[in-house]
C-alpha cells in the first residue's frame, strides 16, 4: 500500500510539472492542447502510461512549434480529431480492448473455427 501511495504522489508531481510546461504555451496552444488531452483521455486503457507518453511528446512538439513561431493549427492541421487519432494509433485504448474482446469471445464460442 505504501508503494502505491508513493507512486500516486509521484505521478501527481509529474503531471503537475507537465501541466506547468503547458501553461507556458501561447493561449491558442494551451487551448488546443487541453482539448486534445481531454479527447485522448476518453480512450485511455490500463494505467494510462501510454497516454501520458503521448502527451509528453505532444508537449515537446508544441514547444518546438511555438518556439518556431508557428500557429498551432500548422502543427495539427485543421482536422484536429484526425491528428489525435494518429497519435492514438500506437497507444493502448479502450476501443482496442473492445475489438480484441469481441474477436476473442466469438472465436471462443465458435471453437476457433475462423477459417471454416
Amino acid at each position: 500500500m505504501l508503494d502505491f501511495l508513493k507512486k500516486m504522489v509521484g505521478d501527481k508531481k509529474e503531471y503537475k510539472a507537465m501541466m506547468e510546461r503547458v501553461e507556458k504555451f501561447p493561449e491558442d496552444y494551451q487551448f488546443v492542447y487541453k482539448k486534445i488531452q481531454g479527447y485522448m483521455w476518453n480512450f485511455a486503457a490500463g494505467n494510462g502510461y501510454d497516454m501520458l507518453q503521448i502527451q509528453y511528446e505532444l508537449i515537446d512538439l508544441f514547444e518546438a512549434g511555438a518556439a518556431d513561431g508557428k500557429q498551432v493549427l500548422e502543427i495539427t492541421g485543421e482536422d484536429v480529431a484526425s491528428f489525435c487519432d494518429e497519435l492514438l494509433e500506437n497507444a493502448k485504448t479502450y476501443t482496442a480492448n473492445w475489438s480484441k474482446n469481441l474477436n476473442e469471445s466469438i472465436l471462443k464460442e465458435l471453437g476457433g473455427k475462423k477459417d471454416e
